[in-house]
């Protein structure tokens, strides 16, 4: 009798366990099956609801942890359970996990849901997973998978063509191909363009991911060449030409072009895979400088990145000495944000108030950055990892910062001990602001800054993103020279702006009025006004109008309010246009060489 208690806390403790697990794995099948429904969505063409299925996938996660911090509460009063009772959970949970094919994402999803249920700001390192706790490392050898990570191909055997068709065919897509013998010519001709003759080693092959990567309108199939000690990545697109036909659009060939694709500011990938790990391991293959936490996300186990980031963070302060400081440009009216020299990332707290003209409030710009992280990105807006309760080491926080924080967001901080809690703060890759950008650079880089920002707000608005403030202050530069938009407290859908022209002055002191002589809604934007705030540089004024001058014509924008407004959604490339295939080899795509319609 004496053991009883101890024998029915450890049931207990086994039963919390499993219901947790079965929790993550009723996730992880949901997460499956919206990969597999991107594949048929794709196939018939229906954009709009595979739209729809990438922003439902992202909310998925947390519904499943509320589901299972339900089902906790109502059948172990969960909240109440004692300290010891959660160390045997957790172990327990470890052993659960020793075949599991998923365990790093279900380690993850055991902190989301202990989170909830314990309500505090620190937990204590017995209850969570603060490390792994289970290997990933060689997942796949212990039980043949259903579907393997990669398929080798060994070109030598049978020819570079044959094997790059049988490398498409083998994910036996329904749709048909308008000209695949063509498509794998032009693979071919650009991998000779790019490398020359490669002369085969004995050890040459080629290694492609089993399932394909959707996303927007196209589906990728990413891998890697093995040639002697080379190992060269690549990713050919795939997308419609027409309805019912496919086609490849175009092969990338270099790792930053890859990198691109797989980058912070697009959207997360439809990718259906058994062992997460093993693929995140295959892309670094590839990808071998991006951090596995970015490699998470862009796949879709955005919470599982959110993890890794966090113990990088940790990582990097405590093999470091250097201080957080107030980030170099223009201060903002709504956010207040600070960076580590040595940490490629901004940290942005929301201000407790706002100056005029600013009218908002913290909930509604906390809205903005959901509908953003719902949205699909294009490229063009960076991905934040959204934190709460986040402690740092005080005496890493420089003087000034520290007196910001207590100025302008009091009630977002709390010391203790030896460490600042911030209670709310977004987190997001650090970039070159635009301003400074074109104020400290040549006339290249002005002539690629203000091509690139055109471009940007030109794709934003094509995909139903009105940003706001375009100031070039609110815009960023990439390591690979894309710009883009990073302040999202005043963007709105640009169906619900009221596109309008200035009505003419009604009198000769309206023009010298500093006021406008027309009313002015809430929705209203007027293009032909942008100029004032974009134009005063005369180097700027001559790239833009070289390059976007139909940018101030309300003409433009209503153009694609009325193609979103009938269900049209426009094609974004995530590579330059010159090496789409229709682009590059124009008379392989249309009778005697005419131009192909689709190069347009």
């Amino acid at each position: 009798m004496n053991h009883f208690p101890k024998l029915l806390s450890s049931q207990i403790g086994f039963d919390v366990a499993q219901t947790m697990l079965e929790g993550f794995d009723r996730h992880y099948r949901v997460f499956r099956e919206a990969a597999i429904r991107a594949r048929h969505l794709f196939e018939r063409g229906d954009w709009l609801a595979l739209q729809q299925l990438a922003r439902e996938r992202i909310t998925s996660y947390d519904e499943r942890v509320a589901e299972c911090v339900a089902l906790l509460e109502d059948e172990y009063d969960a909240e109440n359970i004692d300290d010891d009772v959660w160390q045997q959970i957790k172990l327990h949970y470890i052993g659960l996990l020793m075949t599991h094919r998923q365990p790093e994402c279900a380690e993850t999803f055991f902190n989301s849901v202990c989170c909830k249920i314990l309500h505090r700001s620190y937990f204590n390192n017995d209850f969570i997973f603060v490390r792994p706790a289970v290997s990933t490392e060689y997942i796949e050898n212990d039980e043949p998978a259903a579907k393997p990570t990669y398929r080798a191909y060994y070109p030598e055997k049978d020819g570079l063509a044959a094997t790059i068709e049988r490398i498409v065919t083998n994910f036996q897509l329904d749709t048909p191909f308008e000209d695949l013998p063509r498509d794998v010519q032009c693979v071919i001709d650009s991998v000779r363009d790019t490398f020359g003759d490669l002369t085969p080693a004995p050890n040459f092959q080629i290694h492609v991911l089993s399932s394909l990567f959707f996303r927007n309108k196209a589906a990728y199939i990413v891998g890697r060449v093995i040639n002697g000690d080379a190992l060269l990545p690549f990713a050919i697109a795939v997308r419609h030409t027409q309805p019912g036909l496919l086609a490849l659009d175009t092969v990338l060939l270099s790792r930053e072009q890859v990198l691109i694709i797989f980058s912070f500011s697009h959207s997360y990938f439809l990718v259906d895979m058994e062992v997460p790990s093993a693929y995140v391991q295959f892309l670094r293959t590839i990808m071998p400088r991006k951090p596995k936490a970015e490699i998470y996300t862009s796949v879709g186990l955005q919470k599982q990145g959110k993890n890794l980031f966090y113990r990088d963070l940790l990582h990097h302060l405590s093999h470091s000495s250097d201080r957080f400081i107030i980030a170099p440009g223009i201060k903002g009216l709504v956010m207040i944000v600070f960076t580590l020299p040595s940490f490629p990332y901004v940290f942005k707290l929301i201000k407790d108030a706002f100056p005029p003209p600013k009218e908002t409030t913290r909930e509604k710009i906390q809205d903005k950055y959901q509908l953003v992280k719902r949205h699909d990105r294009l490229g063009r807006m960076a991905d934040t990892l959204e934190y709460s309760s986040v402690a740092l080491p005080l005496a890493r926080l420089d003087d000034a910062l520290i007196r910001e924080l207590e100025n302008e967001a009091p009630s977002m901080i709390e010391y203790e001990g030896d460490k600042l809690v911030i209670r709310h703060v977004y987190i997001e890759r650090r970039m070159v602001p635009l301003n400074l950008f074109l104020q400290n650079g040549s006339d290249d880089d002005i002539e690629h800054g203000i091509r690139e920002y055109g471009d940007a707000i030109k794709q934003l608005i094509q995909a139903n993103i009105f940003p706001g403030d375009m100031l070039y202050k609110n815009f960023g530069v990439t390591r690979h020279g894309r710009v883009v938009f990073y302040d999202y407290d005043e963007i709105e859908y640009l169906t619900d702006c009221n596109v309008r022209r200035v009505p003419p002055p009604r009198y000769e002191e309206d023009e010298l009025s500093g006021e406008p002589w027309y009313t002015v809604g809430p929705h209203d934007i007027f293009p032909e006004t942008y100029g004032t705030f974009l134009l005063g540089d005369p180097r700027v004024r001559a790239a833009f109008m070289r390059h976007h001058a139909d940018f101030f014509d309300p003409a433009l924008w209503q153009h694609h309010k009325e193609q979103l407004l009938r269900g049209e959604l426009a094609d974004f490339f995530p590579y330059d246009r010159d090496v789409r295939f229709c682009i590059r080899y124009p008379e392989r795509f249309a009778p005697s060489g005419q131009p192909d319609a689709r190069a347009a």
